[in-house]
């Protein structure tokens, strides 16, 4: 490379794809650092793990306690299933929620009159949903996805309620002065004004559906990884309860990854290329 070329300026278009780019690699390499000190953590446990502990095992013998489900199957059959609840629940959960937000956002004679009733619903915990959950649906797919929606139903609900009041209504005039009809408000307005909160709303809620699909697998012993974490906690297996608790610590700094980055690509996405 030419002295000149070393030394001329970049364009204002080079040095933002520049800064872009070395944005994107902090971003990348971010949550490998944050892994370190849980890194060292573990290394320090399995050197001083007192021998054959019958409470904290060292981490080998977590691995050691997993390899009976690993060979017949059982344990990625079951992490199938959590990730299956998770999904499902986070997307019925973002409908639901993205529709109700919207509706009561729109309108506040709807958001008065339904305001006491989705408050109460609110705060009622998960875990109180279970026994009647199971009366009415038994030990089954539907019950586990009714006691994951509806807790993780609350921040995308509220996320677009805030955002479409928010909304200019002057802007909604001016719409339908321009003669667009309600499929063309819907499509160039309202869903370009209300992601950006909806997927705030689903980074808040992801992480709690899966600790929610968890929970209720432990509680109810149903296929699931948490299933397996109740059944080894009742048979006192400590060194496998410790092995799936860091699986499912994986599992959930994996979808915390996978929606932070979704997010972000879209909001890239939505403002051609200038989100942080």
């Amino acid at each position: 490379m030419s002295a000149d070329a070393a030394t001329t300026p970049l364009t204002p278009k080079e040095s933002a794809g520049t800064t872009a780019a070395r944005a994107k690699r902090r971003r990348g390499g971010a949550p490998l650092r944050g892994l370190l000190p849980l890194v060292l953590g573990l290394v320090l446990w399995q050197v001083l793990a007192p021998a054959q502990s019958p409470y904290f095992p060292a981490p080998s013998e977590w691995g050691r306690a997993l390899l009976p489900l690993v060979k017949d199957g059982s344990l990625l059959t079951a992490i199938g299933w959590s990730f299956l609840t998770f999904v499902l629940g986070l997307l019925l959960a973002t409908v639901v929620g993205a529709a109700i937000g919207a509706l009561i956002g729109a309108n506040r004679t709807v958001d008065r009159a339904l305001g006491p009733t989705l408050e109460s619903l609110r705060v009622l915990p998960a875990a109180a949903l279970v026994p009647l959950a199971t009366l009415v649906l038994g030990y089954s797919m539907q019950m586990k996805l009714l006691v994951v929606v509806l807790p993780a139903t609350w921040p995308i609900l509220l996320s677009v309620r805030t955002a479409r009041r928010s909304l200019s209504p002057v802007l909604m005039d001016m719409s339908r002065t321009l003669g667009l009809g309600r499929g063309e408000r819907v499509r160039k307005i309202l869903i370009p004004a209300l992601t950006p909160s909806m997927l705030l709303g689903i980074r808040i809620a992801a992480p709690l559906a899966l600790i929610i699909t968890l929970l209720v697998e432990i509680v109810t012993r149903i296929n699931g990884l948490g299933g397996l974490l109740g059944f080894a906690q009742a048979s006192f297996l400590t060194a496998q309860v410790y092995g799936l608790l860091v699986i499912a610590g994986a599992l959930g700094f994996l979808v915390n990854w996978a929606v932070t980055h979704a997010e972000h690509a879209v909001s890239m996405r939505m403002t051609g290329g200038a989100a942080d």
